[in-house]
């Protein structure tokens, strides 16, 4: 295959040299793109409130880094996770992505993967999550079980409300419970506080992600927060960052956090503001590019986090 067929296949929003279009196996490469595997910023976004709060839980138990096998399993359940949501979303939204410029080629409208190959991929994905998760204790274990209901119901949304990144939110954050109760076997207020933060982060980015598809979505009769908000969407998204950030340092706060942890919050502070000063809702690749920036926001925070436990325990002060 030459250069200019194989870049007319990459999926829109993937980068142009990602790592499947330009190394996986043509067999395979279907199914990486269904798992999301050539755009894996959306796995980071998942997994981050896992690091997050796992690294909370450990600070807050005065530990000078966080347990190194549970970030391990972490990366390897988000990542394995995502894959299989997108594919449960992409097998509900077959009929619809074909219609979007954005997901026309797509594995299952393009037709390059079946339905139901789709569906026995993402039982493969989830089962290797299970896995994952019954390394954990029983309280992690169905409080994991717990979000797929979550799951199962989100690609719906969109068809009858406006505010389908509210339920995106409470199913892609619920691993800022998880990394807590992965430490403690129970939950608080503080790992409730911090999963409340990254619902609005997650309305908040995925808004500004969504006015990518708004004209296709609005001829489809889909519905976002993009087509919601509108020309107000910059004052919307702000507000939801300024709620997380609020609502991070309460977290960050109620597990005893320290300076470090709150200089961090203050760099992502002006990243999130960033994005919604510099946003042009009518320009994609603006768009895409302040979407794909949170993962920066995620390292800023976890590596905060990081610093903040590692000094702390060699100042005595956790």
């Amino acid at each position: 295959m030459d250069a200019t067929t194989n870049t007319s296949k990459i999926i829109a929003d993937a980068p142009p040299d990602n790592w499947v279009d330009r190394h996986a196996p043509a067999a395979i490469r279907p199914y990486l793109k269904l798992g999301r595997f050539d755009r894996p910023i959306g796995a980071w976004l998942l997994l981050f409130p896992c690091w997050w709060s796992l690294a909370l839980a450990e600070l807050s138990r005065g530990r000078p880094y966080p347990n190194l096998w549970y970030v391990v399993l972490f990366f390897i359940g988000a990542f394995v996770m995502r894959g299989a949501g997108c594919t449960w979303n992409d097998i509900v939204d077959r009929n619809y992505d074909g219609q979007v410029a954005r997901t026309a080629l797509r594995p299952i409208p393009s037709g390059q993967v079946s339905v139901f190959q789709a569906l026995l991929f993402g039982i493969g994905l989830s089962l290797v999550g299970l896995v994952v998760l019954l390394q954990f204790n029983t309280f992690t274990i169905w409080l994991g079980i717990a979000s797929l209901g979550l799951v199962a119901i989100y690609p719906f949304f969109k068809r009858f409300t406006f505010w389908p990144q509210v339920v995106l939110g409470l199913t892609f954050k619920w691993g800022a419970l998880v990394g807590w109760s992965a430490v403690y076997g129970e939950l608080s207020a503080a790992p409730l506080v911090l999963y409340a933060g990254c619902v609005l982060w997650t309305i908040g980015y995925d808004t500004i992600y969504a006015h990518q598809d708004k004209e296709d979505d609005a001829l489809l009769g889909l519905k976002s927060t993009a087509l919601r908000f509108g020309d107000a969407t910059q004052d919307w998204v702000g507000g939801f960052y300024a709620g997380a950030v609020v609502l991070w340092a309460i977290a960050g706060f109620l597990a005893g956090a320290h300076l470090i942890f709150f200089t961090a919050l203050a760099v992502v502070a002006i990243a999130l503001a960033w994005q919604v000063t510099t946003l042009d809702i009518d320009d994609p690749a603006n768009c895409l590019r302040r979407f794909r920036s949170n993962r920066d926001v995620g390292w800023a925070l976890f590596l905060g986090l990081i610093a903040d436990m590692a000094i702390s325990a060699l100042a005595g002060l956790a």
